[in-house]
């Protein structure tokens, strides 16, 4: 093992990289990436619509106080349903119930699937052999139609039985990824220097392993929580979710009962389902820069500059 000449193991300080220069890394790889960058303008857009809709959409988006099939207006940018409600008001305020369900599921997925995939890559034996029996059971078992059950038997509930229903069923395939990645960390000279130092496994788990898989645990979470857009907007389109809530899910189940595209009214299923292709593409983007990161081989190679009078 290479010595550098402060005598501390080249692998044990590559580990300890400060939290500042991993944030650094980051937003280089976002600023060399248009894709990336393009990724992150969508989300934050969605973010602020989510978190000001009101400043944007000033009509109630469940008030049918409106005559109903207007076309786009200025008072009414995207028209009015059959109901006689504002579609550009239900776009904006369902944006914050599908980004709930995404940052939520997204990171209560990613948590459970850190915590068991590294734990039975680490811990080996079995502890492994546990882990990934039941990692194994809910990998061959059919996502989608598992989620349908659970939802039809919970029909009508919150937002809340959704994000549940979603994360409990959605971890196995990134924790298989993840306890594959921990593998090949397991035997590496700065995990033995923390075992030989004496520090506990929880100790070892969280800051020497989890660290250095930073850049796949963030691409974990870009995935899942746009798994959670597309599963929450599917269950709740097929009338799987709660009527009353005002998403993007909701808004095209309403529009395929009143056959939206039949009647005339093509903008009450297109811009819902516009904004779930829009969101979905932020997510896939903005992946872009994180599987950089973790994989040297997909960064772009950079021509280098022409020598001058060449």
């Amino acid at each position: 093992m290479a010595m550098p000449v402060s005598g501390v193991p080249t692998e044990t300080r590559a580990a300890q990289i400060p939290a500042g220069h991993a944030l650094a890394r980051v937003g280089r790889a976002i600023r060399s990436s248009r894709k990336a960058a393009t990724g992150t303008v969508l989300l934050v857009i969605f973010i602020l619509i989510a978190l000001f809709p009101g400043v944007i959409a000033h009509d109630s988006p469940t008030q049918d106080a409106y005559p109903p099939r207007l076309g786009p207006s200025s008072a009414h940018l995207l028209g009015t349903n059959s109901y006689g409600q504002d579609l550009f008001a239900q776009v904006i305020w369902g944006t914050r119930n599908v980004l709930i369900i995404a940052f939520t599921v997204g990171l209560l997925t990613t948590a459970i699937a850190v915590l068991i995939g590294v734990a039975a890559a680490y811990l080996g034996g079995g502890w492994d052999g546990t882990l990934s029996v039941v990692t194994d059971v809910l990998l061959v078992i059919p996502l989608f139609p598992l989620l349908i059950v659970i939802a039809a038997y919970a029909q009508g509930e919150s937002t809340i039985v959704l994000i549940t229903a979603i994360t409990l069923t959605s971890w196995s395939y990134t924790a298989r990824q993840l306890r594959s990645q921990a593998l090949t960390l397991r035997n590496r000279d700065f995990l033995e220097a923390a075992r030989v130092r004496g520090e506990r496994r929880v100790y070892v788990i969280v800051m020497e392993v989890i660290p250095t898989m930073t850049s796949l645990i963030v691409a974990s979470f870009l995935t899942n929580a746009l798994y959670a857009v597309l599963l929450s907007s599917s269950l709740q389109f097929i009338g799987l979710g709660d009527p009353n809530t005002v998403s993007w899910g909701t808004t095209l189940y309403w529009a395929q009962n009143n056959a939206a595209l039949q009647t005339g009214e093509p903008l009450w299923a297109i811009a819902p389902g516009f904004c779930i292709a829009l969101l979905g593409a932020a997510f896939a983007l903005l992946n872009y820069a994180f599987d950089e990161i973790g994989n040297p081989a997909l960064r772009p190679v950079r021509r280098s500059k022409r020598v001058r009078g060449a």
